[in-house]
Parts: C-alpha cells; structure tokens; sequence
C-alpha cells in the first residue's frame, strides 16, 4: 500500500515509518500542506494520513481543496489532537474519510490505514485497471492517479472496450460497430471520440496510456506492454 503522511511532526513521521515500512507500505511524507498537494496531485496513493495542523494550508482546506478542487477520491484519514464531536464533524464535512485523535497507537493506524483500503477497494470485481487508470463498470466512475476524469457517454464505452482488450489492440471496425451499429455516420467520427478520449485520460498527465496503431485500431496499455 502506498501512502501520503502529511505531518509536520518530524518524530510522529519517524515513528509511522519505522512501523509502517516494516510491515510493506511505501511511504511518502510532507510536512506542509502545498508539498502534501503537490504530492498527491502528481502521484497515486492509496491512502492519505492528514494532520489537521499542519503549515501553509491547515489539513481541513488541504481535504477540502483535494475534493473539491482537485477531484481526487482517495481515502483521507485525519489525525488531530482536537477531540470534540465539532472537530470531528469539520473533517468530515471537508472529505475526511476517518478520523483519529493522538496520541494513538501505531497498531490502530494501521487497522484503520487497511480498513479504508479495503473499503475503497470493494467494488474490486467491477474495477478495470491499466496503470494507475481505473474504470469500475459498476458506477462508470474513470480516476487516474487517483484524480476524477470526467468522459462522456460515447467515451466509457470506448474506454471500457479498450481496458477490457488491453493490451491488445480493438481495430476500428469493431469500435465504430460499438458506438453505432450498423448506421455509421459520415467521416471519421470515430477519430473525433478517440481524440476527446485521449484528452480526458492522457493529457494531464505525464505519460500516454491510449495509443494509436496506424490503420488498424486503437490500445490502452502501459509502455512496454
């Protein structure tokens, strides 16, 4: 499991990480809020530990900003020294996921920790991976490095033949035949839904998962596949 430890405790971090790594997470730390940004919208974690008063941005507008903002989902468990029932309704209420108050015991960080990865996991059966791209079939909800991408209609269904062929590649006819049957419109439509896909899932970020094989069809896989 990889996480983001956003503490600017620097003996509260060195004690996570000796349990933590020891038991096989890979852990990256920031001890103020615009680095734990900058690290969570450029990397996939699976679980972010947020203090609640940390520099530069306080945890409640890092959480609400990771939300609102940034659209990225993954599980946010704040820590806080701050025990009233209005403390804790504030962390949820800015997209905190759980909650624990120090000091706490290391063995129940981790079951917490496991806890919120398994519940974002659930739905695991109807999850498409490529990557750090997922579609899950059941809600259509497509992430990227754990960041919402918004696709259309046309687009998920595109996307989902694809992941579901990778690495392979889907030749033309069987996408066309995909979003329209047989009542194909003029020109290349098909070039135009493959570009706003690509768009979507490719351009924000920092290497292409969508590829183009020249006159023969499309594939999603990561480089190399």
């Amino acid at each position: 499991m990889r996480a983001l430890i956003v503490e600017d405790n620097r003996d509260i971090c060195a004690n996570i990480a000796a349990y933590l790594e020891k038991l096989g997470y890979v852990l990256d730390f920031a001890h103020d809020g615009v680095t734990a940004m900058n690290l969570a919208l450029a990397n996939p974690f699976d679980v972010i530990v947020l203090d609640l008063m940390i520099p530069r941005m306080d945890g409640l507008t890092f959480c609400q900003r990771l939300r609102a903002d940034a659209q990225i989902e993954t599980p946010v468990l704040m820590l806080t020294a701050r025990d009233t029932l209005d403390d804790r309704l504030k962390g949820f209420d800015a997209g905190a996921d759980d909650y624990l108050v120090k000091p706490f015991a290391l063995q129940e960080l981790h079951a917490r920790l496991r806890a919120l990865y398994k519940r974002s996991h659930r739905n695991g059966d109807n999850l498409l991976t490529v990557g750090d791209l997922t579609l899950n079939r059941s809600t259509l909800q497509v992430h990227r490095a754990g960041r919402r991408v918004e696709i259309n209609p046309a687009g998920i269904k595109l996307l989902r033949r694809l992941m579901e062929e990778s690495p392979a590649v889907v030749d033309r006819d069987a996408l066309e035949t995909l979003l329209w049957a047989d009542e194909r419109p003029d020109g290349d439509a098909l070039r135009s839904h493959m570009y706003k896909l690509r768009q979507a899932i490719d351009r924000p970020f920092d290497r292409p998962l969508l590829h183009t094989v020249h006159r023969i069809g499309y594939r999603i896989a990561e480089d190399g596949q």
